[in-house]
């Protein structure tokens, strides 16, 4: 559900800003800074996914503990510029049209390869969610008999992906990936992640799990996917590119989109469906990265990359800095008091997630925060949703100072309708 803001008159932006003219910015140079900040985060996301490809061909050529650690690590090194960059989703079409084929969670992992008995088999929502494709060189899909001899991109794209139309059948995108290289985490809320042993890889005799030249051209082939993926999306929002094109095209118009993005993923997206949801219901499977542990930095992230939307600034992966005209610039020139109120509402809701982090990489993992009745676990998950939702209500007042058109926000049930998740 969408939480939609009044309609406000529209304004020339401009006319709005009160600091001399030496500090004033507008909106085409404020929309061109954010397009800079997008191409610099995909070409990182693609660049540390190319790192992750050469790290799965070392596993797969090459299966040991050594090479599962170093494909793990290069994964979680991938999603610290990938969180960063789904600010842009909502407010841009392009952005939000392709995002399922990367981030889409959460995921039947049964669809994928074998899974412990307590998962379960087929249900009435899902016939194919224990499928197990690494096991089955021939599947029948929708009364189909489909070749799946060889695993290749195409299969899983195609043929794979949200087979049956049902969205929880993710074959593909960074979640495939974790899965393939953590397993299931089977701990519940208490401590550990997934432990997919390395000798999952390992051909001949010695192969665990089954399948193990089928599970490596699964994740070879996922990863091809991953990467093709963010070079269409490094492309574009390069010069030229139709995601860049379309956000400066009419600079107001990219003002929302970059507004739109960071209410909606604050409030229905991260504070509700990720964050506050999984606490409702106590289940470690609404985690958003729940094989390998690594939700406390997926929110995190996405928290930065709404944070940078706003201060027109990013670091790089190489430590290098893209930053220019800004959101803040243009609302300190309007009404510097509400640009204040923003700048200390987005440090709040950082202070708070990163409150997480230390947490988690203290040994209180985000699953154990989620345990029923565990007091500590909530004050940090909550502390964290208040400061989303809390920092959203400044973003719609930013709207209306601004004298931008009607917004809607992405809402959630566990926010907007909570008795509505348990029905």
């Amino acid at each position: 559900m969408n939480t939609v803001l009044p309609a406000v008159g529209a304004m020339a932006l401009t006319l709005t800003l009160a600091a001399p003219a030496s500090a004033q910015v507008t909106p085409d140079q404020i929309v061109a800074t954010y397009a800079d900040i997008a191409a610099a985060k995909y070409a990182d996301s693609l660049t540390t996914a190319q790192t992750l490809q050469a790290a799965v061909a070392a596993l797969t050529a090459d299966p040991s503990q050594e090479t599962l650690v170093a494909a793990r690590t290069a994964w979680l090194a991938a999603r610290v510029p990938y969180q960063q960059t789904e600010v842009y989703r909502f407010g841009n079409p392009i952005v939000d049209d392709w995002e399922g084929r990367v981030n889409a969670w959460p995921l039947d992992e049964g669809l994928i390869d074998y899974v412990d008995a307590s998962y379960g088999g087929p249900t009435d929502a899902n016939q194919f969610a224990a499928l197990n494709v690494i096991a089955s060189p021939q599947i029948t899909l929708a009364g189909q008999v489909v070749d799946a001899s060889t695993i290749t991109p195409a299969l899983i794209a195609d043929t794979l992906n949200e087979a049956d139309g049902i969205e929880t059948n993710v074959a593909r995108g960074y979640h495939a990936i974790e899965f393939l290289l953590w397993g299931q985490d089977l701990n519940g809320t208490g401590p550990g992640a997934g432990e997919r042993p390395f000798t999952d890889y390992v051909a001949g005799d010695a192969c665990t799990g089954g399948n193990c030249d089928r599970r490596a051209a699964y994740l070879t082939a996922a990863t091809t996917l991953l990467v093709t993926d963010l070079e269409e999306m490094a492309t574009a929002w390069a010069t030229d590119g139709a995601a860049r094109t379309a956000v400066t095209a009419n600079p107001d118009a990219g003002l929302i989109a970059m507004l739109t993005g960071m209410g909606s993923l604050s409030y229905g997206e991260q504070a509700g469906e990720r964050m506050r949801l999984g606490l409702m219901l106590n289940d470690p499977e609404e985690e958003h990265d729940c094989f390998s542990d690594n939700t406390h930095n997926s929110h995190y992230y996405d928290g930065l990359g709404v944070q940078n939307a706003y201060l027109g600034r990013y670091v790089r992966t190489d430590g290098s800095v893209i930053e220019g005209a800004s959101l803040s610039d243009l609302v300190a020139a309007a009404d510097p008091a509400l640009d204040a109120e923003m700048t200390g509402k987005l440090d709040t809701t950082m202070t708070a997630l990163g409150a997480i982090v230390t947490a988690a990489e203290g040994g209180f993992a985000y699953d154990m925060m989620l345990e029923q009745g565990n007091a500590e676990g909530e004050a940090l998950v909550m502390a964290g949703v208040d400061g989303l939702i809390d920092q959203t209500r400044t973003i719609e007042r930013i709207t209306t100072t601004l004298g931008l058109d009607q917004i809607a926000f992405e809402g959630s049930d566990s926010l907007d309708d909570p008795t509505a998740v348990f029905q």
